[in-house]
């Protein structure tokens, strides 16, 4: 997969306990076109599929299930859920891909990131490397 730094939302990042991605993207706050009476409304999931990758680098221990959840917010620490996918730990191993293919519908507001929510107990190892792709590898 090829990734922008400016589109990363994870580089190996540790995920001990519930938190969101390192990194948030700012989406920009929409414009208003010439002689328009209101700004135009924002969702980048439309159209064209913009590819995301999701991926376990390092085995997670301890949790019973991790939460990975595209989010979306009017400020940097997000809060509107637009996809979500449930893992179990059997399959927080190295290498695992989480099945979040493309954006969603629904990403209309100001900020990009993700959310990774642990159940059970906190993990003491396990990392997530996370962004937008130019195209993700579907040859498994």
């Amino acid at each position: 997969m090829i990734f922008s730094a400016q589109q990363l939302f994870s580089d190996n990042q540790a995920i001990t306990a519930t938190a969101i991605s390192e990194n948030v993207i700012d989406l920009g706050a929409p414009g208003t076109p010439p002689r328009a009476a209101a700004a135009l409304n924002q969702d980048v999931g439309k159209g064209t599929p913009v590819p995301i990758n999701v991926q376990v680098t390092e085995d997670f221990n301890n949790l019973t299930s991790l939460d990975v959840a595209i989010e979306v917010g009017a400020t940097a620490s997000l809060g509107t859920v637009v996809a979500t996918q449930n893992i179990l730990l059997a399959d927080l191993v190295a290498g695992k891909t989480i099945n979040l293919q493309c954006l969603p519908n629904g990403v209309d507001q100001r900020y990009l990131g993700l959310r990774y929510t642990v159940t059970g107990t906190a993990p003491t190892t396990g990392q997530i490397h996370a962004g937008i792709t130019m195209g993700n590898q579907t040859n498994k």
